[in-house]
């Protein structure tokens, strides 16, 4: 192997017939990076390019076809894509001198922001195509016989009205749980994030196109979806009766659809969680117990320079209000460490925070300037020494909150989607509805179900439990 790791390759049942695209022999390898709309959109143009005769691989040495789904997120965002595409071209020299021919593909926010400049950098680059517009590869690969075809371009027609419907096989491929993009692009225009410029204005699909998708993941056997979309709870579908639903509306409806269990969504903007949303997290039993808030500062100095629209007291106040109406609600969170012109004093109100909230997860990373944004500009930036030693302080802490939630749940009987074999033989996996990994001794047979599980132990990263053997012990706990 040449150390690429597809992120969403999950492999069929052994009874479900080959599809077309197996049949044809033609060969599809994606890497996804970054964040869980990237995973929703490789799906997508796997999708896509099954209708052309595509079959995904788990080795790239024998793909005819290569994406990279590139995200532009983080420091040094564009160097690693430069650096994977170094390995795919020796991939593709070697497959050339056997007569294979190898087709490479730059999707995502990379090839957003970078466009042509890969073309320049990196030869065997066969095409460039935005996030907006993968619904047009078939035609850019048609181009690429010819010569490098680039698509990043904002789209006036919306590409989920062009995007392929899966079929059940490849569905009951990718699990029990999925994704569904219901939102994309973001208008709050934080000083530091370069979605707004890479991922375009904010844009929620209709309502009753959602529904429809869930109905056939439901149909093929997926119990939980997550919805997505960088600024979620921004959602506002257009209805059949010409009107505006919410989010709490969407979750409503697809609490509705038969077989779907589970319900939950990710990224979250404080100013748009709205008292609906609360109260639907209080009133709808399939809306899972587990919320994704980022405030990436508790410093009101740094979330007013970030651009963030609240203050710290807003945030403490919001996380107390949710609890309240879902008093066994965990949250999660991001931060940003060193943003430019961070005091001392204002790392150590994020601290506080911290500790004021607490939080089952995080995510935390040092402040790395996208091109673009404005915060790149500030003359105040950080040390790289005194940002890395303020993480180490800020995930220290923010580890010693997960590790206690955990350990909280031994003892506990959890409600626990059952997704996939464990690690070890006669084990199986699954998720608690505070997304926590848990393992546990079982057949098989149980993938897809939701089974009451007591927690023995809490290791590192995972919960182990013992599945509770009495059926109406279980019933009686869901």
């Amino acid at each position: 192997m040449s150390g690429f790791d597809p992120l969403v390759i999950e492999r069929g049942n052994a009874g479900d017939p080959p599809t077309h695209a197996e049949k044809s022999g033609r060969r599809l390898f994606v890497k996804s990076f970054g964040c869980q709309m990237n995973v929703y959109d490789s799906q997508r143009m796997a999708d896509v390019l099954a209708r052309d005769g595509f079959a995904e691989t788990d080795r790239v040495e024998d793909a005819d076809l290569v994406i990279l789904n590139t995200c532009h997120i983080r420091e040094r965002a564009a160097e690693k894509v430069f650096s994977e595409l170094g390995k795919l071209r020796v991939i593709k020299a070697d497959r050339a001198k056997m007569r294979l021919d190898t087709k490479i593909i730059v999707a995502g926010c990379v090839a957003q922001a970078e466009g042509a400049e890969i073309f320049r950098r990196q030869k065997a680059v066969d095409v460039v195509v935005g996030p907006q517009s993968y619904h047009r590869l078939p035609e850019l690969l048609q181009r690429a016989e010819r010569r490098s075809a680039i698509d990043t371009e904002f789209p006036a027609d919306s590409k989920f009205d062009h995007l392929a419907v899966p079929s059940p096989a490849q569905i009951r491929k990718r699990g029990v749980s999925a994704f569904v993009t219901v939102q994309e692009g973001c208008d709050k225009f934080c000083s530091f994030c370069v979605v707004p410029y890479t991922r375009g204005a904010e844009d929620s699909r209709p309502l009753a196109a959602i529904v429809a998708e869930v109905e056939r993941l439901a149909a093929a056997g997926v119990r939980e979806v997550c919805l997505i979309g960088q600024n979620v709870n921004a959602y506002h579908g257009r209805t059949e009766e010409g009107g505006s639903a919410s989010l709490a509306v969407l979750c409503a409806e697809l609490a509705k659809v038969p077989g779907i269990a589970r319900i939950r969504y990710t990224t979250s903007h404080p100013g748009d969680m709205d008292a609906s949303l609360i109260h639907a997290h209080r009133d709808q039993a399939s809306l899972m117990p587990f919320l994704h808030l980022p405030v990436q500062s508790g410093s009101d100095q740094m979330l007013l320079a970030m651009n963030r629209r609240h203050k710290s007291a807003d945030y403490v106040a919001l996380a107390a209000e949710i609890r309240r109406a879902r008093p066994d609600i965990a949250l999660s969170s991001d931060f940003i460490v060193g943003f430019p012109g961070e005091t001392e004093e204002d790392f150590e109100a994020t601290l506080a925070l911290i500790e004021t909230v607490q939080f089952a997860a995080a995510f935390s990373f040092k402040y790395s300037a996208r091109p673009g944004t404005p915060a790149a500009e500030l003359k105040t930036q950080i040390p790289e020494d005194m940002k890395a030693a303020r993480l180490k302080r800020l995930q220290a802490l923010l580890e010693e909150q997960r590790q206690s939630f955990n350990r909280s749940m031994v003892g506990r009987r959890l409600d626990v989607l059952i997704e996939k074999p464990g690690r070890h033989p006669g084990q199986i996996a699954g998720k608690s509805p505070y997304l926590q990994p848990v393992q546990m001794d079982g057949d098989v047979e149980h993938i897809g179900e939701i089974v009451a599980v007591e927690i023995v132990a809490a290791g590192a990263n995972s919960l182990f439990g013992r599945i509770v053997p009495d059926q109406a012990a279980r019933e009686a706990f869901r």
